[in-house]
């Protein structure tokens, strides 16, 4: 049985992941880093580059996994925009917050036909 996957999701959830990537480096090195010239947590970026060729190509299980993934930058983007020093800081962990959930949802929603797909019982 073949299942019909949304490809305007697939293509937001790629979008909001490399906008996630982006922010996250641009956050940490160049508009609000925490050291003067940039720290080591734009490090925090790495992780995010592994599923992304499999989001783009649109795999359901880097989709399934990367959406767990995106749930730490979640809580970071959340505890940041509460909690940090500067205005620009809080804001962009806003905006962290917002890609994440977007990545989420996005990535949730395309699995989602797959998977209950996969638990119809065939009969033959």
């Amino acid at each position: 049985m073949k299942v019909q996957l949304n490809s305007g999701l697939h293509w937001a959830a790629a979008f909001f992941l490399i906008a996630l990537i982006v922010l996250c480096l641009g956050w940490e090195l160049w508009w609000a880093p925490l050291l003067p010239g940039g720290s080591l947590l734009a490090l925090k970026t790495v992780p995010l580059l592994f599923p992304l060729r499999g989001v783009l190509k649109g795999s359901l299980y880097t989709m399934q996994w990367a959406a767990m993934l995106s749930l730490l930058y979640l809580m970071e983007g959340a505890v940041r925009a509460w909690s940090d020093f500067t205005q620009t800081s809080m804001w962009l962990g806003g905006l962290e917050f917002v890609l994440a959930s977007g990545f989420y949802l996005c990535a949730v929603l395309y699995v989602r036909p797959a998977k209950r797909a996969s638990r119809i019982p065939r009969h033959v």
